[in-house]
């Protein structure tokens, strides 16, 4: 064994054990800290809590409103993922069966709004959303929420749909099924991974989202999950204890989803990585 290779046998260990520190001890604080008062917190921000407590959690969904803002989340996140997987699914389907260039050309508009910043587009779908009547309410969010992310949702889809055989569809053709028997029963199940991986994006970035309910909900009854946990902080003083429960509350359903799937997850990730 030469000097590089041992060089690298030590320092690889020791960087992967730095990395974990990284990403462990913050989180360490941030779970050990939900059962500590504020000033335990403070004293020992590392260390296991001397007397565990869930008055965090209680005070954060009953008092900090975060059970209704959890619901509230649920329902525009759920909403929004359906829908957008919807619509992008028969958009990239519609894509993938055009024959020359029709088919990149749709394609091409439909994920050019992946170059626009969201930020660019606020004040018009602000002033779109509020003559409709759609501000300050889950509908509203749930319609804006599909607009921002269908680009990305094409984008994904198209690219796996694109790689079904066109022999496949020839012989759902001679069966006598329509292009909507076809997208049905032959296209969802080949490119059921890539409806996994797109569903947990789309779920992570709808789930996450603070700028838009920021802007169009007003009233305490519409708040969603990220846009309650702002009341925890103060201007003098920021409730770290309630806030670290409600970011424990925010982030379980995200780890709950891809634990579920994970196996879809990695299987839309690796396809096509392997050529028979």
């Amino acid at each position: 064994m030469n000097r590089t290779s041992r060089t690298v046998k030590v320092t690889r260990p020791l960087f992967m054990a730095v990395a974990a520190c990284v990403v462990v001890l913050p989180l360490l604080v941030v779970v050990f800290g939900t059962f500590k008062t504020l000033p335990e917190l403070f004293d020992a921000p590392l260390a296991p809590p001397s007397s565990p407590t869930l008055d965090n959690y209680r005070a954060a969904v009953e008092d900090g409103g975060l059970g209704a803002a959890f619901l509230n989340s649920a329902v525009v996140t759920a909403g929004a993922v359906l829908l957008t997987l919807v619509v992008a699914s028969l958009a990239a389907f519609f894509c993938a069966r055009m024959p020359g260039r029709v088919g990149w050309a749709v394609f091409g508009v439909l994920v050019a709004g992946l170059a626009v910043p969201a930020q660019a587009a606020i004040v018009p779908q602000y002033v779109l959303f509020d003559r409709l009547g759609l501000t300050d309410s889950l509908l509203g969010l749930v319609l804006v929420d599909t607009v921002t992310t269908l680009p990305t949702a094409v984008f994904i889809l198209g690219g796996f749909l694109r790689t079904v055989p066109e022999e496949l569809y020839e012989a759902a053709e001679l069966d006598g099924a329509s292009p909507l028997r076809a997208f049905r029963s032959l296209a969802l199940p080949l490119v059921r991974p890539a409806l996994a991986t797109t569903g947990i994006f789309l779920f992570v970035m709808d789930w996450n989202d603070l700028l838009y309910p920021l802007l169009f909900v007003r009233s305490q009854e519409n708040r969603t999950l990220p846009l309650a946990l702002l009341d925890f902080q103060g201007e003098f003083l920021t409730r770290y204890p309630l806030l670290f429960a409600g970011v424990v509350i925010a982030s379980a359903p995200v780890v709950v989803v891809y634990v579920l799937l994970q196996r879809q997850f990695v299987a839309g990730l690796t396809a096509g990585a392997v050529r028979g």
